[in-house]
């Protein structure tokens, strides 16, 4: 009876697949989808601040590099990226933030994981990491980036029917941690060429970022 036990516990291990393995399936289903729509909620801890800040809305993704992120509660906001430029829109308080500098941060940190441009086990060390979660049945990643750069790690939640990220929490060197989940996931929608674009009125305050134009950007 030991025999077959332990047998049987072999076959199960011998088959359950690798953080290595479950990256490089993440990666390609990834580079299969060309874009994403979705629920999304996002809860910002701050290592000053005890109560976290409870953010919520929908998330739209079109390959190559375009990202809308549409506040709707408790603040209705826009982020959105297009082709290098990131604007921040405020409707409330009539103001839209336009930054050109942002674009090799979010390829590095948001859209390199949602497009699966960068691969996992080349730039990340990975390893198993369980943390609390309701779907007992998703694969849960840590992943210490390689190199020095804004965040210590990243904690992954996967969907192992779908292979698609449902959760990513971003935990920086200031002890300040980014939680985003999403749900309702929709794959290879037709996204209409409006949902990237931003009607703004004409009273809106265009603020330019000051430090691209140290850099040199237009």
């Amino acid at each position: 009876m030991k025999h077959i036990i332990a047998l049987l516990l072999l076959s199960w291990l011998s088959s359950s697949p690798t953080v290595e393995d479950i990256a490089l399936k993440v990666e390609r289903k990834l580079r299969s989808v060309q874009s994403i729509q979705s629920n999304f909620s996002q809860i910002y801890h701050s290592s000053s601040v005890s109560t976290p800040l409870i953010e919520k809305g929908k998330f739209y993704f079109k390959k190559p590099d375009l990202m809308r992120w549409e506040y709707k509660d408790p603040e209705e906001k826009i982020f959105l990226y297009k082709e290098g430029v990131f604007l921040e829109y405020y409707p409330e308080d009539k103001e839209l933030y336009r930054s050109y500098s942002s674009k090799e941060k979010y390829e590095s940190e948001i859209l390199s994981l949602l497009s699966g441009k960068r691969r996992l086990n080349e730039n990340y060390l990975i390893e198993p990491s369980p943390f609390p979660s309701e779907n007992k049945k998703a694969r849960q990643l840590k992943l210490t980036p390689r190199e020095e750069g804004e965040y210590t790690y990243i904690l992954l939640e996967i969907d192992e029917k779908t292979w698609l990220i449902r959760r990513a929490i971003f935990f920086d060197w200031a002890g300040n941690k980014n939680e985003f989940e999403f749900s309702q996931i929709k794959t290879d929608v037709r996204l209409s060429k409006k949902v990237f674009e931003l009607r703004i009125p004409a009273d809106v305050e265009i603020i330019e970022d000051e430090s691209d134009k140290k850099n040199g950007c237009p």
